[in-house]
């Protein structure tokens, strides 16, 4: 008989942070008036259906889920504006996050980014995304988490070898306008995750909406993501996947160069009271100093609550960033801030074709 230890201290961060993967294992552990008519009916009917969805889907939200590293933010951008990005467009990495905002790529894009988490956890990412003429748009990416080796030991705390655990997921997605300024979009993913020797496989989609409102620089969201389950379990243990409905707005106050972000996540969970149901909101604002220079920030209060420790949050839930673009090439870095656990950093690198 074999078991996993794992170092008390590195436990308890693990358990701070929703990281996926062997954080299972802890947790379980230790616990014109016509058209815009049209378009509001349009934007009416896909909400309905996804509010349809996160209903029925509902009574499981807050229970273990499985693979929550899908909840991690991807992309430096996307970091330094704290997630808060369901209504941004023209980003490939958007993919991730609500896949309607393919639509609005202005040309052909990729990115891709590495950064070390904690306690050696090495992330990763790549997206690309593109038009197809007559078609739409579509992408393609690719997330994972690799979350380093761990000592194995026996029933007597000897050490008697080592494992490793990772999650991956693949995703493929597809956008198209459903009239002028109004864009869906869908995506389909293949999740994998396994813990020494262990395997796990999901199956899941995405759906999303975006409505742009270009007389008032307003742009609205909403995205279903992570709707499916698992292929293969751990242990024959069927988990729920993080089931995340959000809708957010994005807009460039006139007079300043700054896109305005502010999203409302999990809102098909039900922690309580009815406005208990908005508290895992974000905000994040992209400052445009020049052609080649953005200056970003972002809130997350709910990863504020969560990293809470004794009577302070330190700085927790709060991020920052910058964006530089040199020739069709943009280099991102965010840092975000787990409050007393410590800092994350990130560097993306992206390219238009």
């Amino acid at each position: 008989m074999t078991g996993y230890r794992i170092p008390a201290k590195e436990a308890i961060a693990l358990s701070r942070l929703d990281i996926g993967g062997p954080n299972r294992y802890i947790q379980s552990r230790m616990r014109g008036r016509e058209k815009y008519r049209s378009v509001r009916s349009a934007w009416a009917a896909v909400l309905a259906a996804l509010l349809t969805v996160t209903a029925v889907s509902g009574a499981s939200a807050q229970q273990t889920t499985a693979f929550a590293f899908l909840r991690n933010d991807v992309g430096a951008r996307p970091a330094a504006l704290a997630g808060s990005v369901v209504a941004v467009t023209n980003d490939p990495v958007l993919l991730f996050y609500n896949p309607a905002s393919l639509g609005t790529l202005t040309s052909a894009a990729g990115s891709a980014g590495f950064f070390k988490h904690l306690l050696d956890i090495n992330v990763g990412y790549a997206v690309y995304g593109q038009e197809i003429a007559g078609v739409g748009n579509v992408g393609a990416g690719v997330i994972y988490t690799n979350y380093g080796s761990f000592d194995r030991t026996d029933e007597f705390g000897n050490t008697i070898g080592t494992f490793t655990a990772a999650d991956i997921a693949f995703s493929a997605g597809y956008s198209n306008s459903l009239e002028e300024n109004v864009f869906y979009g869908g995506a389909v993913k293949f999740i994998y995750s396994s813990i020494a020797g262990y395997r796990a496989t999901a199956l899941a989609a995405d759906a999303g909406i975006l409505y742009r409102l270009p007389s008032s620089r307003l742009t609205l969201g909403a995205s279903l993501r992570n709707i499916g389950g698992e292929t293969k379990t751990y242990a024959g243990v069927n988990e729920p996947l993080p089931l995340d409905f959000a809708v957010g707005a994005s807009v460039v106050p006139r007079g300043l160069p700054l896109l305005l972000n502010v999203d409302f996540h999990r809102l098909n969970e039900n922690p309580g009271g009815f406005i208990d149901r908005f508290r895992a909101f974000t905000v994040g604002g992209e400052f445009t100093l020049s052609h080649a220079f953005q200056a970003r920030f972002g809130y997350n209060n709910q990863a504020r609550r969560d990293l809470q420790t004794g009577t302070t949050s330190g700085l927790a839930g709060f991020s920052a960033g910058v964006g530089i673009t040199i020739s069709g090439t943009v280099v991102d870095y965010a840092l975000s801030s787990l409050g007393p656990i410590g800092n994350l950093h990130r560097i993306s690198v992206g390219m238009t074709f």
